[in-house]
């Protein structure tokens, strides 16, 4: 509980952001104050921690700001960091994720917009460039959005090779490259769009999140639309291991920082009803790869609840015991300080969590 931590918590108007001091927490905000925060990237790559944070201002549109001071002051490129060129003839509607590259790709950070889209950084998120062979992937034309938009949401990168990239899209699917960007594959094998007349396609399935294990880097966990899934070959082949949740819907999951083997998710009730399985607040934990799964409650509410949890709603920290964090649409913010075994509510009545990030300093 000494160790120092920051949170960063983005909301529909704002961030906040939240320093663990010798065990207490103080949490300040809002930051971009009325702006919703869609995306945060924390880099811990440099001597110096780095925060990106994308907004969505009602009036200006989206930005990508970063700051350099863990948030006492923000930078924002006097030109757009993130831009479609225009014989595109697209725009940006929304940067959904913000992904710093591993150790082996030190400036590199990528960004995931909606229309879905994959850009990349090679000056620390200070200005991107479009990754044209996703954009021009011969399937695009057949993508159809999801309930929150078309949208690259989320980006996977493999430390020990900064050439592989994976992202997932709503609604196409899984997408690997392993030459940098050059070219992408479809990789959802074993991942089920019940939602499709076939429902074990190429493409088209509504993967919400991916989380790479901690030690095994080629295992990844997948919550899909209806679905939790492993892959042990690194994203080629999936397999279901929702058995023993309460429900297999939901949009969240995360890692273990350091141990192998351990994930967690946040089960939805279903995806006509949008609250937490059985009205109840609950983390869900695995510790053997999702053969089996206990439900994590102490410390949280126990009577009916109703705040679901989104994609990026849910993450870690890099603590040994590690820092589990998580916002729901409530507007309250859970941290656990011990692999999730008890919880304690950090704020209440925020708007909407639409993201968390959190990283240990020093």
């Amino acid at each position: 509980m000494t160790t120092d931590v920051l949170l960063t918590v983005g909301t529909r108007k704002g961030l906040f952001i939240g320093r663990r001091h010798g065990g207490r927490w103080e949490l300040d905000g809002p930051h971009f104050n009325a702006q919703a925060v869609y995306s945060i990237g924390i880099d811990t790559r440099h001597s110096v921690p780095r925060l990106l944070v994308g907004g969505d201002s009602a009036h200006w549109g989206p930005s990508v700001f970063h700051s350099d001071d863990l948030g006492a002051s923000w930078t924002e490129p006097s030109a757009p960091a993130v831009k479609f060129p225009k014989d595109t003839g697209a725009s940006l509607e929304r940067v959904w994720q913000l992904h710093p590259a591993g150790p082996a790709a030190p400036d590199v950070v990528y960004a995931g917009s909606e229309p879905a889209a994959l850009f990349r950084s090679e000056d620390r998120g200070e200005t991107f460039e479009l990754v044209r062979p996703l954009w021009e992937h011969p399937t695009r034309s057949r993508w159809v959005p999801g309930g929150g938009g078309e949208a690259v949401h989320t980006v996977v990168t493999d430390p020990r090779d900064p050439d592989a990239v994976m992202v997932a899209v709503s609604t196409a699917g899984v997408f690997r490259s392993r030459d940098g960007g050059a070219s992408w594959g479809p990789s959802n094998k074993g991942v089920s769009a019940v939602f499709l007349p076939d429902p074990d396609p190429e493409f088209g399935q509504c993967v919400h999140k991916i989380a790479q294990d901690a030690v095994d880097l080629d295992r990844l966990y997948l919550q899909n639309h209806w679905g939790v899934f492993r892959s042990d070959d690194g994203g080629a082949h999936w397999k279901d291991i929702g058995s023993g949740l309460p429900s297999d819907f939901g949009f969240a999951v995360a890692a273990h920082p350091h141990r192998g083997d351990m994930a967690y998710v946040f089960p939805i009730q279903a995806d006509s009803d949008r609250v937490p399985a059985g009205r109840r607040c609950r983390i869900y934990r695995t510790s053997d790869a999702g053969e089996t799964w206990e439900a994590l409650s102490t410390g949280l509410p126990e009577g009916d609840h109703f705040g679901t949890v989104l994609r990026d709603a849910l993450c870690t920290d890099d603590a040994d015991p590690a820092g589990v964090y998580f916002g729901n649409r409530n507007g309250e913010v859970y941290a656990s300080a011990d692999d999730g075994d008890s919880w304690q509510q950090l704020a209440s009545h925020l708007p909407d969590v639409l993201c968390v990030r959190a990283a240990v300093l020093g």
